[in-house]
C-alpha cells in the first residue's frame, strides 16, 4: 500500500531561499518508491485565503492563513479555535479520497496540534529540531512568557500523541521526555542534523566577484539565516581587533534590522551577500577559509544542532563553534573549536589556531571523513526504519 506524508512546516516551501532539515526530510521521502504523495502544510501570514499549489518538485503544498500579517499574531497556530475551521478543506480533501493510503503525519513545529486528532492517521512523527517555546534571542519579557506558555502547551499534546519522536540533540531529547512525565519514552530518539556529502564535498567551484579585489588573506564566514541567537557584537569587535582578515555572512536578515547587525556591517572588513540560491551555498563554502558558528548563550542555542557543522566539513573547512553543547563531542583539533566563552579575545585565539592549517589537505581530508558518516540519506533511512519497525507511543488515539 503506498504512502501519503503530510509534513506540518514552519512557512512557505521557499521561504527566505533557505533549507532546513525539514525540506530534505520532504525530498527523501518523495524519492521513496512507496511514496503516493507529500503534502507541505504550512502557515502562511500574506495570503487571503487557504491554498493548494503543487510545487516544482512534485511536492503539494497546502498553506493555512495566518490570522494578520505581523508576527504577534502567530500564537493562532498554536490555538485550535483560531485555525481549526481554515484546515476543514484540506481534511474534507483528505476524507473524500476513496483509495486506500497508509496515512502518515510529520510534525515538524509545533503548529496546529488538534490536526493530529482530525484524522485517523496511521503514524504521527514529531521530528523536533528547536527549542520552540524558547525566545531566540535569549531575551525574556512578559509577552514572550505568554507565547512560550501557548507554544509549550501546544508542543506537549503533539508529544503526548506522537507515535514517534526524533531529535536533533540530546538535550532536545531530555526536554521531549520531561514533556512525558514518567510515561515511556522508547519510541523517543537523537537523530542529528547531517549533510547532502556530495553536494559539498565534491564541488570545487568557487562563487565569482565575492571576495573584494586585492584581498588575499584569510575569510571567516557565517553561511545561513542571520537571526538573534548570533552574537553578532563579540563578532565586531573580533573585526576590529583583526583587520586583515574578512568576516564574510551569507543569509537573509532574521534579525528585523537589530542594531547589533547594523554596526557590525559598517565594519570595513565585514561583508554580507544577503540570501542567496541554496544550491549556490557549496560555491560560497569554497570561498571560506574557516567557517564560524558564533552563538550566545543562551536556553535557545543549549538546544540547537546547526545545519552548517557538517556542512562546513563536507567542504573541507575548518570550524569554530560558540555555546553549542550539543556539538561539544565532535571537537577535534584542527577540525572544529569548541568554545563556550563570550569573549571575544577567545575566539580570536581559536580561529588564529586554524588558520594555520587552513590549506592542510590531510587535515581537509580529515574534516571530509567526518562529515561523510552524517550524510542525510543514511540519517532519513534509519528514521524510516525506526518507523516501519520501532515501538510506537500507544496512546489511546481518537479522531475527533
Amino acid at each position: 500500500m503506498k504512502n501519503i506524508h503530510v509534513i506540518v512546516a514552519t512557512g512557505e516551501w521557499g521561504q527566505d531561499r533557505l533549507r532546513y532539515r525539514r525540506h530534505r526530510l520532504a525530498e527523501f521521502l518523495r524519492a521513496l518508491p512507496e511514496t503516493k504523495e507529500v503534502i507541505w502544510l504550512c502557515p502562511a501570514p500574506n495570503q487571503s485565503e487557504e491554498s493548494l499549489t503543487a510545487l516544482p518538485n512534485g511536492i503539494k503544498q497546502w498553506t493555512v492563513r495566518d490570522l494578520f500579517p505581523h508576527n504577534v499574531f502567530r500564537f493562532g497556530r498554536y490555538m485550535d479555535r483560531f485555525y481549526k475551521k481554515k484546515i476543514q478543506a484540506f481534511l474534507k480533501g483528505l476524507k473524500d479520497s476513496h483509495t486506500p493510503y497508509n496515512w502518515n503525519l510529520w510534525y515538524t513545529f509545533p503548529g496546529f496540534p488538534l490536526l493530529a486528532d482530525l484524522f485517523p492517521w496511521d503514524k504521527v512523527i514529531y521530528d523536533c529540531s528547536d527549542l520552540w517555546a524558547s525566545p531566540i534571542s535569549g531575551a525574556k519579557s512578559p509577552l514572550s512568557a505568554v507565547r512560550q506558555n501557548i507554544i509549550s502547551a501546544a508542543e506537549k499534546r503533539i508529544i503526548q500523541r506522537a507515535d514517534f519522536i526524533f531529535c536533533t540533540s540530546d538535550h532536545l531529547r531530555d526536554q521531549v521526555i520531561n514533556k512525558l512525565a514518567g510515561g515511556r519514552s522508547d519510541h523517543v530518539h537523537t537523530i542529528e542534523n547531517g549533510v547532502e556529502f556530495d553536494l559539498f564535498a565534491r564541488k570545487k567551484a568557487q562563487k565569482e566577484n565575492v571576495i573584494p579585489d586585492g584581498f588575499n588573506g584569510t575569510v571567516l564566514g557565517f553561511i545561513g539565516g542571520i537571526k538573534p541567537k548570533l552574537d553578532l557584537a563579540l563578532i565586531r569587535k573580533a573585526a576590529q581587533h583583526k583587520r586583515n582578515w574578512l568576516f564574510l555572512f551569507v543569509g537573509p536578515d532574521g534579525t528585523n534590522g537589530h542594531e547589533d547587525f547594523k554596526k557590525l556591517l559598517n565594519e570595513k572588513n565585514v561583508l554580507w551577500t544577503g540570501s542567496v540560491n541554496p544550491f549556490e551555498v557549496p560555491e560560497y563554502m569554497n570561498v571560506i577559509d574557516i567557517g564560524i558558528m558564533p552563538y550566545k548563550p543562551s536556553p535557545y542555542n543549549q538546544a540547537v544542532f546547526p545545519l552548517k557543522l557538517f556542512e562546513f566539513l563536507a567542504a573541507g573547512k575548518a570550524v569554530v563553534g560558540m555555546h553549542l553543547p550539543s556539538t561539544s563531542k565532535y571537537a577535534e583539533e584542527s577540525v572544529y573549536a569548541h568554545l563556550e566563552s563570550d569573549h571575544y579575545e577567545d575566539f580570536i585565539a581559536a580561529c588564529e589556531k586554524l588558520e594555520l592549517n587552513k590549506s592542510d589537505k590531510g587535515l581537509e581530508q580529515k574534516r571530509k571523513e567526518l562529515a561523510k558518516t552524517r550524510n542525510w540519506e543514511d540519517l532519513f533511512k534509519r528514521m524510516m526504519e525506526l518507523v516501519q519497525t520501532g515501538k510506537e507511543n500507544r496512546t489511546q488515539k481518537q479522531v475527533l
